[in-house]
Order: C-alpha cells, then structure tokens, then sequence
C-alpha cells in the first residue's frame, strides 16, 4: 500500500499530517510514504527527515499522490485541489463537512472517498484517533499562555523584599479536553482556578487539578456521547446569573463550550465583559464556531473598556511541531485500520465503527447523514 503526504496551501496552516516518526512506523509495516516536497518544513519537519526514515520526496501534490491509496492532510483541500485526486483514492483529514458543502460535492464527484477525523466516535477505542481531543489539548495549553501575556500581571503568588503579590484569578468555562488542559497549565503557573461546567460528572476532574467548582444544579447534563446537553430556558437564565457574578473579579477567563456542528453558546455577554476590570483578559476557544463571548471577534483581539476578548483561530496551528505530532499519531493509527491485516492490502470495512463513523464520501455517493441533510 501506498500513502502520500499533502504540503498544506492554507497560509494560516502551520501543521502537517504526517511526521517522520510516522513514516517509520509505517515502513516497518511495509507501507510506502511519498511526501510533497516542504509538507512539513512549516512545523519543524525538513524533507531531509522524512527521507532518513524511508520516504519518498514528491516535487508536488501531483506526483505526490500519483498511485496512491491513501492521502494524509490537515485542512481538506480547496475545490480546485480536488483535480489531483483519483477515483477511489481514499483523502484522511479534518474536513467538517456540513460547512464545506463545494468541497464535498467536488470530492463526490471526483469518486474519492473521504473520512472526516473530526468525527471520530467518542468509543474508548478510538481514542487514540481523536484529533479534536488531541489539537483541544495543544489549544488548552496554549490559551493560558495567551491570556496570561495579556493582562500584564504574574500568575503566581510571590513573595518578594518589595512586598507581596498576590495570584492571578482564573475562571475556566468549560472542561472537556481543552477546559481541563487550561486548568492543568494555570496550576502549573500557580494561578488561582475556578471552573464550571454543566456536566456535574467533571467536577472531580476539576478538583483534581486544583479548581474550585461552581456548581449549577441541572441534572445530568452529559449526552451519550459525551458533550453537554441543551439547557432549558431556566436552566440557561440561572446559569448566567451565576457566570454574571463568578466573572467580575477574574483576571483571566478562557471559554472552551463547543456543541458540534452547531453554533457556540453565549456565556458571556456584553454587560458581563463591563463588569469585568479593566486590565483582564477573555480567552475564547470557541470563536470559530461563533464564540462563547457576545464580542469575541473570530482571528482578533478586541479591547472593550479595558478588557482584551482574544479570538484565536487554529490555535493548535501555533504550535505546530507537537500539534502536528499528534495529529500525525491520530492518522497513523486510523490507516492502520483501514489495513488488512493478513495481505498490508487497503480494506474499508464498514462493519468498522471508526471507518463507518468517518466516511462522508464513497463511490460517489454521501454516506454521512447530517451532510446528506444539508446538501438537500
């Protein structure tokens, strides 16, 4: 079998879908890797070290794909990458494809089968493959850093000859993955920590870590596949009463709610951002999908009387040598499901829940039914 590796055309795309660590795995398991040229240079990767452990360097995306059965990516690829691609090669990489509608359409068309990582299901299983557990958790560590180079103050408590300072004050919405690596590295930086979530099953977590837990007594809050459920209108109401007091003293707040394939939650209103002191910092992971502050603006930091919203967009991307690390470990593990076992031929087994559960296109049809639905 043969794998190829894209060099990402996004600019704002620092990652890459496969490292050299992956490509010697994959060769001790007779799989040949064609790499474009560059593809990984972006994240700390030179072409050098992807030939040192067996691969092949492409001049471009072409050549690179030309005989391959398989395709690694980050981002899916624009309509007009689409030509490059034969019928029934088989495209792995986040692709989210209820919202790039052209894209799955173009890659319908073309026969290729594709398999959207970002919905990967949450099985004990396919953890491993979870690229949005494994990029939330470079975003988590990375927004804490974000919001503390913002407000101008240490983290810490210290105790100096010129008196003492006193820790910052943090508020975490949200503990999931990113919520509880955010919590992880604001105790590493000695911050004080409150957290809320409305899935009363992780405040353990949460206190583990050193959090205080704010809670709001709403039931059990945790869907079956592990994300919150929808609040009611009470419910919601007295949740942001809460969040209206909680946030007033804090110098840093990080937002982390995402409800997937739909629009973030406003936890955080206009009124509530002026309440806060002028100085701090809002922290929003969600702003891609809307964010979870009424003001975040997607891709920029905004300062509203005082208080800086910070709106990152592929955080993950700012980190990209271990993001793409991760990433890469994901997708290694996922094309080993798609191996046979007994012949290193490619095998789609559909009766595969994570093969199942991933693929939008195959033989030009759409097999995943929320895109059927949006497509019409």
């Amino acid at each position: 079998m043969k794998v190829a590796v894209l060099r990402e055309t996004n600019s704002n795309e620092t990652r890459v879908g496969l490292v050299p660590d992956g490509v010697k795995f994959l060769k001790k398991k007779e799989i040949e890797v064609v790499v474009e040229k560059d593809a990984g240079l972006r994240a700390g990767f030179p072409d050098s070290a992807y030939e040192e452990q067996g691969a092949t360097i492409a001049p471009d995306a072409s050549a690179a794909v030309s005989g391959a059965e398989v395709v690694l990516k980050v981002q899916p690829p624009a309509v007009e990458e689409v030509g490059v691609f034969a019928k029934g090669q088989v495209l792995v990489s986040s692709l989210q494809p209820t919202m790039n509608l052209e894209i799955v359409k173009a890659l319908r068309d073309a026969g290729v089968t594709t398999m959207a990582m970002e919905l990967m299901p949450r099985i004990t299983r396919a953890q491993s493959m979870d690229i949005l557990s494994s990029q939330a958790t470079v975003a988590g560590y990375k927004a804490v850093l974000l919001g503390a180079n913002a407000i101008g103050k240490f983290l810490p408590m210290l105790t100096t000859a010129a008196g003492t300072v006193r820790p910052a004050k943090t508020l975490t919405l949200g503990a999931g993955v990113a919520g509880l690596q955010v919590l992880a590295t604001f105790r590493r930086l000695g911050a004080v920590m409150e957290a809320f979530d409305v899935r009363p099953a992780v405040k353990e977590q949460c206190e583990s870590l050193g959090a205080k837990f704010l809670e709001l007594d709403v039931g059990d809050m945790e869907d079956e596949g592990g994300y919150a459920k929808e609040l009611s209108e009470d419910q919601h109401e007295r949740e942001m009463e809460m969040l209206a007091e909680a946030v007033k003293d804090k110098d840093i707040v990080v937002t982390t709610a995402q409800i997937p394939g739909r629009q973030a939650p406003i936890l955080i209103t206009k009124d509530m951002v002026e309440s806060m002191m002028p100085g701090s910092a809002i922290v929003d992971l969600a702003a891609e999908t809307g964010g979870n502050c009424e003001l975040t603006q997607a891709g920029e930091t905004i300062d509203h009387h005082g208080v800086k919203i910070i709106g990152p967009v592929n955080l993950a991307g700012t980190m990209p040598f271990h993001a793409s690390m991760m990433f890469s470990k994901n997708l290694v593990t996922f094309v080993m499901e798609m191996v046979n076992k007994e012949d290193g031929a490619l095998n789609l087994d559909f009766e595969n829940e994570t093969i199942d559960g991933t693929c939008v296109t195959f033989e030009n049809e759409i097999r995943n039914q929320p895109t059927k639905e949006a497509l019409g």
